[in-house]
C-alpha cells in the first residue's frame, strides 16, 4: 500500500477453518484490522508477531473490524487501551452482548426452525451462542463506519459494505493500489459460507445471506483489484476468475436442489439431508444456512414456489405447481 506498510498476523483458532489472518497497517498510526479469537494461544502468537515487526500490543492506536464472528472480534478486551474501534453497526450488539438482540436470534431459529421441520436434536441455538461468546469479546465500538468512508489516518482505505458471509461484513480497498483487506469476503482455497442470521433490526425482512453474497461478488467485478488480503488461507490475486468460478458452483448446487424438487414438495430440512448426507449431522448450522440459501436463490430466479401445511413450509418446482 502506497505511503503504507501492512504486516500479516497469523494465529490459531479452535475452529475447523483453522488459522485466522489479522492485519496490522502502519501509516499515520498504527492500526490493527481484526483481532483474532480469544484464547491464550492467540494472545501470545500476536504479541510474539508484533514483537517480529518491531510492536507490542500497546503501541496499536486503532482497530478496523470486518465483521462479528469470533475469530475477528475476540481480543478487544486485551487490548483495553485501544480508544478507536471501528465496525459496521451490527458488530456492537456482539460486543456489548446485547441480551436483547440474543434472545431475538434464539426466537428467530426457533420460529424458522418450526417452519422448516428441522427436529429438536438439531436446535442447539442456545449451546451455539455460549460457544461464541466464549471466543468472543466483551467490549465496543467507538465508531460505525459504512459504505464509502474512509479509515482514519489511513484515508486511502474506502470502506465496502459486503455482506453475505455475515450481515456486518465490510473489506477495506485502497484505491491507489487496488490492494484490499477482505476479511472473509473472499478467500482463495474456500469459499465462504452465507450464513444464516436473523435481521438486525426487528422492523426488517429476513435476510438471505446467499443472495446477499453473490450481489457481494459482483460488486467486487466493478473493482480494480491487485492483491487480496484475506482473513484465512494465503494473500492472492485474480479476483475475477474466483468470483466467476463461486457463481457458478453455487448455481450448479443451486440446480442440483431444483432436481430434489421435480417428483413432491420437501421442507428445507429434508433436502438437507439430501444435499448433505454425510455432513448434516455434525455441520447442521453451516449445512442449513446453504440449503436455505439455494431455495432463497431458485425462488429468486423463478424456479420454485414456497407453499405451506398449517404453519410448515415446503418447496415446488414451480413447472409441478398447479
Amino acid at each position: 500500500m502506497t505511503g503504507y506498510s501492512i504486516h500479516q498476523i497469523t494465529m490459531p483458532t479452535p475452529f475447523a477453518v483453522g488459522d485466522v489472518h489479522a492485519y496490522v497497517v502502519v501509516g499515520e498510526c498504527v492500526t490493527l484490522f481484526d483481532a483474532g479469537v480469544n484464547t491464550e494461544e492467540a494472545w501470545n502468537t500476536l504479541n510474539q508477531q508484533l514483537k517480529e515487526i518491531g510492536y507490542q500490543p500497546v503501541d496499536i492506536e486503532q482497530v478496523v473490524l470486518t465483521h462479528h464472528h469470533p475469530d475477528h472480534i475476540g481480543l478487544l478486551d486485551r487490548l483495553d487501551h485501544v480508544e478507536h474501534v471501528l465496525g459496521h453497526e451490527l458488530i456492537d450488539l456482539w460486543l456489548k452482548r446485547d441480551q436483547s438482540y440474543f434472545r431475538s436470534y434464539i426466537d428467530f431459529f426457533n420460529t424458522m426452525y418450526d417452519r422448516w421441520g428441522v427436529p429438536t436434536q438439531y436446535r442447539n441455538i442456545t449451546k451455539y451462542l455460549e460457544n461464541v461468546m466464549r471466543f468472543a469479546s466483551n467490549s465496543a465500538l467507538s465508531q460505525t463506519i459504512k459504505e464509502g468512508d474512509h479509515i482514519p489516518g489511513l484515508e486511502e482505505l474506502v470502506t465496502i459494505e459486503t455482506p453475505g458471509h455475515a450481515q456486518s461484513h465490510l473489506s477495506f480497498y485502497d484505491q491507489k493500489t487496488g490492494n484490499i483487506i477482505a476479511g472473509d469476503h473472499l478467500i482463495k482455497h474456500i469459499s465462504s459460507n452465507p450464513l444464516l442470521e436473523p435481521p438486525y433490526k426487528s422492523n426488517l425482512e429476513r435476510p438471505k445471506p446467499l443472495l446477499a453474497y453473490r450481489e457481494s461478488m459482483k460488486k467486487m467485478l466493478g473493482y480494480n483489484i491487485n492483491l487480496i488480503y484475506p482473513g484465512h488461507g494465503e494473500v492472492f490475486s485474480g479476483h475475477h476468475l474466483l468470483i466467476s468460478e463461486r457463481l457458478e458452483k453455487q448455481e450448479k448446487r443451486a440446480h442440483k436442489v431444483l432436481s430434489f424438487l421435480e417428483d413432491q414438495p420437501l421442507n428445507p430440512f429434508e433436502i438437507c439431508k439430501k444435499l448433505f448426507p454425510k455432513h448434516y449431522e455434525n455441520e447442521f448450522g453451516l449445512t442449513m444456512s446453504e440449503t436455505v440459501g439455494q431455495l432463497d436463490y431458485l425462488e429468486a430466479v423463478g424456479e420454485i414456489k414456497e407453499i405451506y401445511e398449517g404453519n410448515r413450509a415446503f418447496f415446488v418446482a414451480n413447472k409441478n405447481y398447479v
